[in-house]
């Protein structure tokens, strides 16, 4: 029996290449949670409040720091752990600020592709092929090492193509959602975003498929994303209530007609 541990929580059962049963491998990670002793996010329209580490602190610097070239009011002198959450919401909203959706998302892009070596791309597509096994594999590494980002979430049996597989993720309460408030930031800053860079980039297709009436979100890896016309994401319209750069009178988001 093969186990890995590292140090960090919620705890990802990782099924191993070759071996029937997935329990056969785990891979723990501890990461530090929701400050309430529950573990539950807030309700709907109330922030939940997150006690982070360093391993949350260190990817929030890492990508606020990349963002930040690309965000309007330039550089600021924040120290490598001077970041927070809320800081790196808010160089999301600047780099927003004078893009259509389509720059919006290719800045994105361009952030992701900066945080990996030359050639990773092509070497993730050697060693995931679309299988139900590299599906799985990476819906198992979804749920800690996206913990920093999104909250807590968990492993869930979806279907792709006919087959049923535990290739699903059910996030709880998007933490990036409940942050921002702001749909156009959640579709354009990270559900487009994120789908095109693993079925393009990465050769593994992905689906994100956000609830924003309770801000879960339910992401599947093996099922390719429809089209953006036809996703009903792109018809979503603001949280009048909760964003500050929201349009009530309209019935989509701006940030997503543009």
């Amino acid at each position: 029996m093969a186990t890995a541990k590292l140090s960090c929580l919620p705890t990802s059962c990782i099924p191993a290449k070759g071996h029937r049963n997935s329990s056969n491998y785990r891979i723990r990670i501890k990461c530090a949670g929701i400050a309430d002793p529950s573990g539950i996010p807030a309700p709907m329209g109330q922030k939940t409040e997150y006690k982070d580490g360093w391993f949350e602190k260190a990817f929030m610097s890492l990508f606020a720091r990349k963002m930040e070239k690309f965000a309007s009011g330039g550089e600021s002198k924040k120290g490598f752990w001077d970041w927070d959450y809320e800081s790196f919401v808010d160089v999301s909203k600047r780099v927003m600020i004078g893009r259509n959706r389509q720059q919006q998302q290719e800045v994105v892009r361009e952030v992701l592709l900066s945080m990996l070596p030359p050639g990773a791309p092509a070497q993730f597509r050697k060693l995931f092929p679309p299988t139900k096994w590299a599906e799985e594999f990476n819906a198992s590494l979804t749920v800690p090492f996206f913990h920093w980002l999104v909250g807590p979430s968990e492993v869930i049996e979806v279907e792709v193509n006919g087959e049923k597989q535990r290739s699903g993720v059910r996030i709880t309460k998007c933490r990036y959602l409940e942050n921002s408030g702001c749909v156009g930031m959640c579709v354009n800053m990270c559900k487009i975003p994120t789908q095109d860079f693993f079925t393009n980039e990465f050769g593994l297709p992905l689906t994100m498929n956000p609830n924003f009436e309770d801000m879960s979100c339910e992401m599947i890896y093996g099922q390719v994303p429809p089209p953006f016309e036809e996703d009903p994401a792109s018809k979503q319209s603001c949280y009048a209530t909760f964003c500050s750069m929201a349009k009530p009178s309209s019935d989509v988001c701006h940030k997503l007609k543009i």
